[in-house]
């Protein structure tokens, strides 16, 4: 009966670095060579903490490296995490093991395809289980109880590493190796998941997300293309013209800045908008928002606000399942 009082969680595996089997304990850059890991189950087994405070489910959905992470995967994730709030209406929450290399992307998707305003909450780790002073198996404690935590609901997808909660929209991975990697840049995180035991939050995201989009992602099997063409000093329009050529539906451009390019660049994007592909500016600095400016609105772009390119491209994809309209596009960026 006792374990009956406590929050349900279901843990669903996916691989990473959380997983990874390395060599030797000082092994913390070639673990992933072997490709070995442990399941989701060996992963629980190394917490046996997490057992006081929640009844943890565990499923082992796939176990790859993040870099092997795409649109199938985010499409056989969401499903999975929709059926099981349709079946378990007593469920908690749901936590995510994932690898960090597209960890953040997985989460923005998760967060506009969700319908449940109950804890979706996702964790990794840069050093492997089996490295010295692994971030692994506390990772995964705080995920779990992240997700157990009443006071994470209506919040979107969560993020938890070294102790700090993030919003699926805000987060990005800064550092290729430090634990503290994870950031919202300029916006700050939520909260914490602090050393007294508390899940402490001091503000919540206000964009739309979970189960107030309109994003449906029950039935088929794919998503339309989209691309990011990156900017940079006496970048032309080689790359642009060629997805253009390739028929691609959706383009993100990664711009300077406001989001401006070279003329060059932005005479290819402006061919490909009139060719009927859809381009949305955004920019690669990190922070700010791409604003509709004059010449943007008289070209026809959509603005990604400030949404990072890899954000701005699920959401375009998304966004290409349900209308061709630019108007519509544009007000999902503003709205999601």
């Amino acid at each position: 009966m006792a374990s009956q009082l406590k929050p349900r969680v279901y843990l669903i595996g996916t691989g990473g670095s959380i997983s990874f089997v390395g060599d030797y304990r000082t092994d913390y850059i070639n673990y992933s060579y072997s490709n070995r890991h442990l399941t989701i189950q060996e992963m629980l087994d190394r917490v046996p903490e997490v057992q006081q405070f929640a009844e943890v489910l565990p499923e082992q959905l796939i176990n790859v490296g993040s870099t092997e992470v795409g649109p199938p995967h985010w499409l056989q994730l969401a499903r999975r995490i929709n059926q099981i709030f349709d079946a378990d209406p007593d469920a908690a929450g749901v936590a995510i093991t994932h690898g960090t290399a597209t960890l953040e992307e997985t989460a923005y998707f998760l967060n506009l395809t969700v319908k449940s305003h109950r804890p979706v909450v996702i964790t990794g780790a840069m050093r492997p289980p089996t490295g010295l002073a692994t971030d692994a198996d506390i990772n995964l404690i705080d995920c779990i109880r992240v997700a157990a935590s009443p006071e994470s609901a209506g919040r979107g997808v969560l993020t938890i590493l070294n102790n700090e909660i993030q919003a699926a929209r805000d987060v990005t991975k800064t550092n290729s190796y430090r634990l503290e990697t994870f950031r919202s840049n300029e916006l700050g995180c939520l909260g914490y998941a602090d050393s007294d035991e508390q899940i402490v939050f001091y503000r919540t995201p206000t964009r739309s997300h979970t189960l107030d989009t309109e994003f449906q992602v029950s039935e088929g099997t794919e998503l339309p293309r989209v691309d990011i063409a990156y900017a940079y000093a006496g970048a032309d329009g080689l790359v642009i013209r060629a997805f253009a050529d390739a028929g691609v539906p959706g383009l993100v451009a990664a711009g300077l800045g406001s989001g401006g390019s070279s003329p060059e660049f932005m005479a290819a994007l402006k061919d490909a908008n009139a060719a009927g592909t859809k381009v949305v500016i955004a920019t690669h600095t990190g922070n700010g928002r791409v604003m509709r400016t004059r010449r943007f609105q008289e070209e026809g772009y959509i603005v990604a606000d400030n949404l990072a390119p890899k954000k701005a491209r699920i959401l375009l994809m998304l966004a290409l399942t349900r209308t061709d309209d630019p108007s519509e596009i544009q007000r999902m960026m503003l709205t999601y």
